[in-house]
């Protein structure tokens, strides 16, 4: 079983930047592909990348393309989303994810955390 903790989330200004962290535990996190997906209250959750045992991550979407960087720790077996440039449309639920397989899908990755609250203020 893979335990995942996302931390970091808050209240920032348009413009600000966070950086949320995803520590795992229970299988080494290198065994793992990891992701990060948002969702919206009322919206659809949207993919914003996966990352395997070494970069770069891919599946990045138009919207956070430029702003948004993941990467990971495997010594500290903890996955990062670097957020920069960050706009009120930003302000969502953001979760990370775990799988043994590679996919841009979010509903194919098997382990998920409990989320964190981000909130850009305009």
């Amino acid at each position: 079983q893979v335990q995942l903790v996302e931390s970091g989330g808050g209240l920032v200004q348009a413009g600000g930047s966070l950086r949320l962290s995803c520590a795992a535990s229970g299988r080494a996190l290198n065994t793992y592909w990891m992701a990060w997906i948002r969702q919206a209250p009322g919206k659809e959750r949207e993919f914003l990348g996966t990352i395997g045992w070494s970069g770069p991550a891919v599946g990045y979407p138009d919207s956070v393309l430029g702003r948004f960087t993941i990467s990971r720790d495997n010594d500290r077996e903890t996955a990062y989303l670097q957020m920069n440039s960050l706009k009120p449309e930003d302000t969502a639920v953001y979760y990370c994810a775990a799988d043994v397989r590679f996919s841009k899908s979010f509903d194919e990755y098997e382990f998920w955390g409990q989320g964190t609250q981000v909130t850009v203020s305009s």
